[in-house]
């Protein structure tokens, strides 16, 4: 099959360092390359892939400078696409509700997934505008603000198999991954590391939107707290030796997580979660076997005392069994092959 797949220009596919919805794209990607697919991927020219790589724009946003104004490198990025649609048996974008207007206008199938939250109400006005487009949401929870759109399947993220590992450590503390934000619950998660007296080491993105609140809220937490560690960013190479030395990854999340990538990373590498029951939580961790879903600090910090019930090797397991990239990849194969046997419908905005 004649793949492509549209990413985000913000960050490298796969990030460097943070970055979600680029490292699912680069995880997908690969697979369906090492399937036998020919695969392209429109991406930042700094990516690493082993598709056929087409960049509209040199390098990853966030590490460039001279871009004042994002929103130009996406018309140019949609407008590029266009122009070699005709290449492909299927398009699959990843850059929210950008291809609506001209993708709609053209002959070959595509489709989007959704990477982020829904809950804020022009989401539902221009995703109702185009309500034939197909869209691909990443949990169920996820579809629960726009219910009634065009959503042809949910396809749950997955990494590569071999990305991640456990190996040997004597696990020692609770880790934090991912991004410090108010939605992410650092403080939360400092509250349940003290309230059961185990170090806390944060691994985290410090966003420019959320420096002021890190700097009001978050580092005075640290200052003088020997029971937090504060690492910063961290690669994949790093994250297995991270992982598998914490007795839990801390989740306290308080927003409706789309997906969560973290927690399958943790789950790769044998470590127990122990997440807030927000967004997709319930639909990705297997409460009592991958860690523990819980609705407070209080019950965070009871569940620290069950860790012992969770056997680290049949994490991995069940990571393997349902959290893997070929599992991911072959989802969506499923997908792009339905939706080219039913024929590209006569997509229309309202209106029109």
């Amino acid at each position: 099959m004649r793949i492509a797949q549209i990413a985000p220009l913000f960050e490298a596919v796969p990030p460097k360092l943070y970055g979600g919805t680029e490292r699912v794209v680069s995880s997908l990607t690969e697979e369906l390359v090492a399937m036998g697919h020919d695969v392209t991927l429109f991406a930042s020219g700094d990516s690493i892939t082993s598709a056929r790589l087409d960049a509209p724009w040199p390098r990853a946003l966030r590490l460039d400078p001279d871009v004042r104004d994002w929103v130009a490198t996406y018309a140019i990025l949609t407008e590029h696409v266009r122009r070699r649609a005709h290449e492909f048996d299927v398009l699959h974008f990843h850059i929210d509700y950008w291809p609506n207007s001209v993708f709609s206008r053209q002959g070959t199938p595509f489709l989007t997934t959704l990477h982020g939250r829904l809950d804020l109400p022009e989401f539902a006005a221009v995703y109702r505008f185009f309500p034939a487009v197909p869209l691909v949401s990443i949990s169920d929870n996820q579809r629960r603000p726009i219910p009634d759109l065009n959503w042809t399947a949910t396809v749950h993220h997955g990494i590569p198999e071999k990305l991640l590992r456990p190996v040997p450590a004597e696990q020692s503390y609770f880790a934090f991954l991912g991004r410090i934000s108010p939605e992410k619950g650092i403080e939360r998660a400092i509250r349940i590391a003290q309230g059961a007296g185990v170090k806390l080491k944060v691994a985290a993105k410090v966003d420019n939107a959320d420096r002021a609140y890190y700097e009001r809220e978050v580092a005075p937490l640290l200052v003088g707290n020997d029971n937090v560690e504060f690492i910063g960013e961290i690669s994949d190479a790093q994250k297995p030796e991270f992982l598998s030395g914490a007795k839990a990854l801390l989740f306290p999340i308080d927003w409706p997580e789309p997906f969560g990538l973290v927690m399958i990373e943790a789950m790769a590498c044998g470590c127990p979660v122990i997440a807030f029951r927000r967004g997709s939580v319930p639909e990705v961790m297997d409460d009592g076997v991958t860690g523990f879903v819980v609705e407070t600090v209080e019950e965070a910090v009871a569940a620290t005392r069950r860790l012992h019930e969770i056997d680290r090797a049949n994490v991995r397991r069940v990571f393997e069994r349902k959290w893997t990239a070929r599992r991911m990849a072959q989802d969506y194969l499923d997908v792009y092959q339905n939706l080219i046997e039913a024929g590209r419908p006569q997509l229309r905005a309202v209106g029109d």
